[in-house]
Parts: C-alpha cells; structure tokens; sequence
C-alpha cells in the first residue's frame, strides 16, 4: 500500500518519480532536439518540487488543486526557457519560475481588491528591477526603476506596497524564549494615556533611579532590542544572572511609578 498518499489534481502523490540529474540532462538534450515525451517526463519528473514550494501556503488557499496547476505553469515555464549552459540545477533555476506564478495566483485572488492600474505598474516594476539587476548587477534603488518606467517614485514604491501580502494583528514578530510579541502589541493606540507626558517623565525617573548595570541592562534590551544572551557575552555574565538583573530592574521601575 502506497505510504502518505495525497491527491492533487488526481495524481496520486506517493507515486511521484524523482530524477536523476544525469537523467535531467539527457531529457533536456532531447526536449531542445524536439522530443515532447521528454517534456513531459521532465514535468511528471519534477512534480514533487511543485509540492514542496506549496508547503507553506497550505493555509492560504481554500483550493490547493488550483494552487498545485498554478505551480505546474511555473514549472512548465522554467522548462521551455532552461538551458544546460546555465551551469546551475533546474531547480535552482526552477524555483523562482514557481513562486512567481503562485505569488501572481495569490495576490490575483486575494480578498483585498487592488486595483488593475496599480497591479499592472507593479509587474512592470518587478520585470524592470530584473532587467536592472542584470544590467547594474546590484539592486536597483526605487529612483532607478521609476526612470525606466517613466513614472514617479511614489507610483512604484505605492504599487509594489499594494502587493504585498497583508498578514495578521496577531502575527509573532518577536520571541527571545518568553512571552512572544505580536504586531497587535506595537501598534500605537492614540488616545491612550500610557504616552501621557507625566508618565514619560516618571519612566525615565524609574530608569534613573536604577543601577548602573540594571540601568544598562534595561536601555540595551528594550531600547536598542539585544537579547539576553548577547548582553551575557558581552557583560561576561551568564545568560541566568542577565534574566535575573532585568527582572528585578523592572520590579523596580513598576515600584517606582505604580
């Protein structure tokens, strides 16, 4: 019995070939000498690579065969325009083609409607910053690819923002092994009073009153963002004594303005 089974698109994933990359090169000579049965091996030889790009984005589509025939175009892509003279594994050269086409698919169908104007001075910007990556070999600046579009810097930096993909309040940006910080905690609530002027100055009061290597401990980890165990290395203390030293710091600024 075929072992982790999965059907996409009716194939049956548990039988998907992987090829060899001496096998890869022959079927490439004969796909460029014309041969389609070669191409098409190429494609069912490939397939897992399509499965293993769409891992993560098993929860942002609603219907993975979509997704999966999506990736399969990609694949398809990469194939007809790869050359052995690359010097470089198809999937290496693959891989880009693949995300493309599924990152298009995603932000096509995305819930949040962007409009055609804006959507189509991305994909031109995206194509112009390839082609200037090659030309400049570096990134180009957003000033560089506005010049080759003929358009404001303000018009690319709005349509490449629009294309981004949005992402939840609740979204984990930060854990140094206790409790995690999420988006929803950075975003600024104007009308409260926690940015009230007295408190401000009976924070920076609480600080002062610290000692000198709490008071370093404390400005290091919450203003300039190290983690405890950079301050560990660099103060020559363990990573224990650090928790310890912060911790009673922020007893004491709680105990200060409380």
């Amino acid at each position: 019995m075929a072992r982790h089974k999965v059907e996409i698109c009716g194939v049956n994933t548990a039988n998907l070939k992987v090829l060899s990359n001496d096998s890869m090169t022959e079927l490439f000579k004969k796909y460029k000498e014309g041969d389609m049965f070669a191409k098409e091996e190429l494609v069912n030889g490939n397939l897992k690579l399509v499965l293993s790009i769409l891992k993560k984005y098993n929860n942002r589509c609603d219907n993975m065969d979509d997704l999966f025939q999506v990736g399969c175009i990609g694949l398809i892509k990469a194939i007809d325009n790869f050359d052995l003279k690359f010097d470089v594994k198809f999937s290496t050269y693959a891989v880009p083609m693949i995300l493309g086409e599924v990152k298009r698919y995603l932000r096509d169908n995305n819930s949040i409607r962007i409009a055609r104007s804006i959507k189509d001075i991305a994909y031109k910007s995206l194509i112009a910053k390839e082609e200037l990556i090659h030309e400049l070999n570096r990134e180009p600046s957003t000033k560089e690819i506005a010049k080759r579009l003929g358009i404001t810097e303000y018009e690319v930096s709005n349509a490449l923002d629009s294309m981004k993909d949005t992402i939840s309040i609740f979204e984990p940006i930060y854990s140094d092994g206790g409790d995690t910080i999420y988006l929803a905690d950075q975003i600024e609530d104007k009308n409260s009073k926690m940015k009230d002027v007295e408190e401000k100055v009976a924070l920076n009061e609480a600080i002062s009153s610290l000692k000198d290597k709490e008071r370093y401990i404390i400005v290091e980890r919450y203003i300039i963002g190290k983690t405890q165990m950079e301050l560990a290395d660099e103060i020559g203390i363990s990573q224990a004594q650090i928790s310890r030293l912060e911790k009673s710091a922020l007893n004491n600024i709680k105990n200060k303005i409380s």
